[in-house]
Order: C-alpha cells, then sequence, then structure tokens
C-alpha cells in the first residue's frame, strides 16, 4: 500500500508553469518543454540553467545530466546557435 501517485510540482520553463509528476527532470525533458520540437533535432544545444532548486540552489543543467525538481523551481532554456 506504499505506492501514492507522485505529487505534481509546478516548474516554470522560460516563464511558462509546467506541472511536472517526477522527482526529478533530465535536460532533455527541460529544452523539449521549451522546444517542442528538440526531439526530432538533437542536433541543436541549449543552456540550460536553474534556481531555486533544494537548498535554494542555482545551476547548470548539462547535456545528459537530471536535477531534483522542487515547487516554484525555474529553468532558463537558451538556444546557443551551435549545432
Amino acid at each position: 500500500m506504499s505506492e501514492h501517485p507522485k505529487k505534481l510540482v509546478t516548474i516554470i520553463v522560460e516563464a511558462t508553469a509546467h506541472e511536472w509528476p517526477k522527482d526529478e527532470i533530465t535536460y532533455a525533458e527541460v529544452v523539449t518543454l521549451e522546444d517542442p520540437n528538440f526531439p526530432q533535432h538533437p542536433e541543436r544545444v541549449y543552456s540550460v540553467t536553474y534556481e531555486r532548486a533544494h537548498g535554494n540552489k542555482n545551476g547548470v543543467l548539462s547535456p545528459g545530466g537530471s536535477v531534483k525538481v522542487k515547487d516554484g523551481m525555474v529553468f532558463y532554456v537558451k538556444d546557443t546557435g551551435e549545432s
């Protein structure tokens, strides 16, 4: 009976609120929230930074990485223009 449905948290990606059902979010998931075409264009490179993570930390989310999400966390996704 320990199967609790995961609580949704609200994260902000480039000023747009998204409900997120998981404990963690990956680089690809954050970028796809901002650019829904990203999965079809994996050659695109984005810079992903975040604020208000656990411990009120700021940081950088690198390709292949993931970060624990918390309610109210803010992500910034910038197209670096590289390919």
